[in-house]
């Protein structure tokens, strides 16, 4: 009997603790969305928790040096100690990724790039070199531009349109003479958020064509891989690349 009242009280306790951790997870989160400073109260009401409850907890977060006080509006926010737990278990995605990109270029035998959305521009981080002897090669570094580029389309699908509209209007505004009207740009990007693939269609540089797709690592930064194709064989590839994009696309997801 004695033994059966201890496991009790351990399985009551551990659920707790675990109780403990999801608050507590749940309070950071919130601050995380309004990092301003919010009052006691303020947590209490969004967490849906009593004031005391909460206090208790913070006061432990406080401790720990993830959660601080806020000198200009005497709130509470997120503490130092966030950021660096946040560096420590920052993401290599090139490296996380380099064998989908790998495996893709095996069964293309065409380049595979990855590139991070920075400011208003694509920059290549990655790149597995195709098989073909005519083949595409960008440095890695090398800027791309957002409207023109396969996986600048694929990046800017992910974003809200006031955003995307903000990063795309410039562009479209030093290319007036050329560009297509950034309605109908809008509405390719309506389809790319459908179909979950951005193509380049002899619009970045003349006789090369490309496709991709973009996705969100844990910290909120947005990726593309993209294949670029010299365009007289595109057409005979494009089908398999859609499928082999979408599948690659599901890997990295479930790798996240």
């Amino acid at each position: 009997m004695a033994a059966d009242i201890m496991t009790i009280e351990r399985k009551t306790q551990s659920n707790q603790g675990i109780q403990v951790i999801s608050r507590a997870a749940e309070i950071l989160r919130i601050l995380k969305k309004d990092n301003s400073g919010l009052s006691l109260g303020q947590i209490a009401d969004r967490v849906h928790l009593p004031r005391s409850t909460v206090q208790r907890i913070v006061n432990a977060l406080i401790a720990e040096r993830l959660v601080m006080a806020s000198a200009a509006e005497g709130g509470l926010r997120l503490g130092s100690e966030i950021q660096s737990l946040a560096a420590a278990g920052r993401i290599n995605m090139a490296e996380l990724v380099r064998p989908i990109l790998t495996e893709l270029s095996k069964e293309t035998k065409e380049t595979v790039d990855l590139a991070v959305f920075r400011d208003d521009h694509m920059v290549f981080v990655d790149q597995v070199v195709g098989s073909h002897r005519l083949r595409t090669v960008s440095a890695v570094g090398e800027v791309f531009p957002m409207t023109d580029t396969a996986n600048g389309k694929a990046a800017l699908a992910l974003m809200e349109d006031d955003v995307l509209v903000a990063i795309a209007a410039p562009e479209f505004k030093s290319d007036a003479g050329t560009a297509k009207p950034l309605s109908e740009f809008l509405k390719e990007i309506e389809d790319v958020r459908k179909t979950g693939i951005g193509w380049d269609l002899d619009e970045h540089t003349d006789g090369i064509s490309a496709a991709g797709f973009a996705f969100r690592d844990p910290m909120g930064l947005i990726y593309a891989v993209s294949v670029p194709v010299p365009s007289h064989r595109f057409d005979a590839l494009k089908d398999k690349l859609v499928d082999l994009l979408l599948e690659a696309r599901k890997s990295i997801l479930q790798l996240l």
